[in-house]
């Protein structure tokens, strides 16, 4: 998979999305008819390293982050452990190795957030998570959803 097929995934199966860009990373948000100034976050595409996020080492050449914040049940589920959080510029601890390819970890700086992420999944690896890209987007409408009440 490619961060093109993802954001086409996304774009195609997801009503109400909107994907802003920029410095390297492209964030989803449900946020249908631009209701709210920028709706709720559910999933990044992450292309390069930034100043307090270089755990992924997202410079090296084709590689990137898809990341997606899953409720606390599925990530319970998945991990058996809730980290805590981070110290500015620090990562969570923990034994992933946050570098490898095609692996789902903790995001190594929002994990204490419930997120998750993957690197250059193949498309096998993306089948398996599109139940969390699921969940993460009925979050994001019900998030919504209350905040526009």
């Amino acid at each position: 998979m490619t961060p093109k097929d993802i954001k086409e995934y996304i774009i195609e199966n997801f009503e109400g999305v909107i994907p802003k860009s920029s410095w390297g990373e492209t964030s989803f948000f449900y946020n249908p008819n631009k209701a709210l100034p920028n709706g709720v976050y559910f999933c990044t595409i992450k292309e390069k390293d930034g100043d307090n996020d270089k755990a992924s080492y997202l410079d090296r050449d084709n590689v990137f982050r898809f990341s997606i914040g899953i409720s606390k049940q599925s990530f319970q589920n998945l991990f058996n452990n809730k980290f805590k959080r981070p110290a500015k510029g620090d990562i969570i601890e923990s034994s992933f190795n946050f570098k490898e390819l095609d692996l789902i970890t903790p995001h190594p700086i929002y994990g204490w957030m419930n997120w998750i992420c993957i690197l250059n999944p193949t498309k096998e690896s993306f089948d398996d998570i599109k139940d969390f890209l699921d969940e993460s987007y009925g979050l994001a409408v019900e998030k919504f959803d209350k905040k526009i009440k």
